[in-house]
């Protein structure tokens, strides 16, 4: 055993206790979507199942509960440390209890396991809960936004624009969301949250009447969003193929359910990186190495000389998808 191991084994003894939430039989890995599934196929069978399982409960009680769902998270994490979607999912369920620093902490290290900018909204927002505006303005602006999605696009400029709000930079604010998708004659799964984030800048400008256009252009995008009969006109079929058996041992009765499914890839994150290179590991050696990561990360955020614990003003209590890509500019601090 080499010194660092030892000390590694005498650390995890003065670590905090973590009891696992408690998971109901009716939830199992095989809620996730595929995209999650096959990023946990490099963990042993049995410990993917439980991982999966604890990240399928955190996005089903987030909106309801998200301090249980980070618990659900943490215990995914102590297990599959190393998993990019984990520590996707950590960060977000952190954002929604509130505590933005140990997110920003979070999604720095998903940055760079996974090599994604998707989740860069969720940063800047990050930024400013910590009380730092300056930099979560400098943090938006070091990525090409032409190489982001429209909707990480219009997450970007939202959270810019209440960073500008932060600095009382009123103009700029509304300037940061005047961006091709700012279209009132077409509707986005972003539209109704970039049209009432621009008509919150116009009401700090004094333009009420404008203001209340793009409110009503909001509402409008929304009921249009969500009209009777638009998600039954395409229907995704998804067949099984030898890998979901990885999987199959713990289905239950899955295909005669598809109410109950919580897809991942719109609940735990935005999108999942493959092909990790992660070994696969004897499930004692994948928790001990989770316990490892988690530990340092829960256990020092506040030790970290790049983050501010400044208490943020107000906890997200939007779902792990409108937080992980569409922060509201009045979250967390405008």
């Amino acid at each position: 055993m080499t010194e660092e191991q030892r000390m590694q084994r005498e650390l995890r003894s003065v670590r905090p206790r973590h009891d696992d939430p408690e998971l109901p039989d009716d939830i199992t890995a095989n809620d996730l979507d595929r995209i999650a599934r096959n990023e946990l196929k490099t963990l042993t069978k049995e410990n993917a199942e439980t991982v999966g399982r604890h990240l399928a409960m955190a996005a089903r009680v987030i909106d309801e509960n998200p301090q249980l769902a980070h618990q659900h998270v943490m215990s995914a994490a102590r297990r599959a440390g190393r998993i990019g979607v984990v520590r996707e999912s950590l960060a977000i369920t952190a954002y929604a209890t509130g505590d933005f620093a140990l997110a920003l902490r979070e999604l720095r290290t998903y940055r760079r396991i996974s090599g994604s900018n998707d989740q860069l909204p969720l940063m800047v927002d990050s930024e400013r809960g910590v009380g730092r505006p300056d930099r979560a303005l400098e943090l938006g602006r070091s990525v090409d936004r032409s190489t982001l999605s429209p909707s990480v696009q219009v997450g970007l400029a939202i959270a810019m624009s209440g960073a500008r709000l932060d600095l009382g930079e009123t103009d700029a604010a509304l300037v940061e969301l005047e961006i091709p998708q700012l279209n009132p004659n077409t509707a986005f799964s972003y539209s109704p949250e970039l049209f009432a984030a621009y008509a919150e800048v116009l009401t700090e400008l004094g333009r009420e009447d404008e203001a209340d256009e793009w409110l009503e252009r909001a509402s409008r995008a929304d009921a249009a969003l969500g009209a009777p009969g638009d998600t039954d006109e395409t229907i995704e079929i998804e067949e099984m193929d030898d890998d979901d058996e990885y999987f199959a041992g713990n289905s239950g009765d899955d295909d005669d359910d598809d109410d109950e499914t919580v897809a991942a890839g719109e609940a735990a994150r935005v999108v999942a990186a493959a092909g990790l290179g992660v070994v696969d590991q004897p499930a004692a050696n994948d928790t001990d190495d989770a316990d490892d990561i988690v530990t340092e990360t829960v256990g020092t955020a506040e030790t970290d000389d790049e983050i501010d614990e400044t208490p943020a003003a107000t906890a997200a209590s939007a779902s792990m998808i409108d937080t992980a890509t569409e922060p509201d500019a009045a979250s967390p601090k405008a």
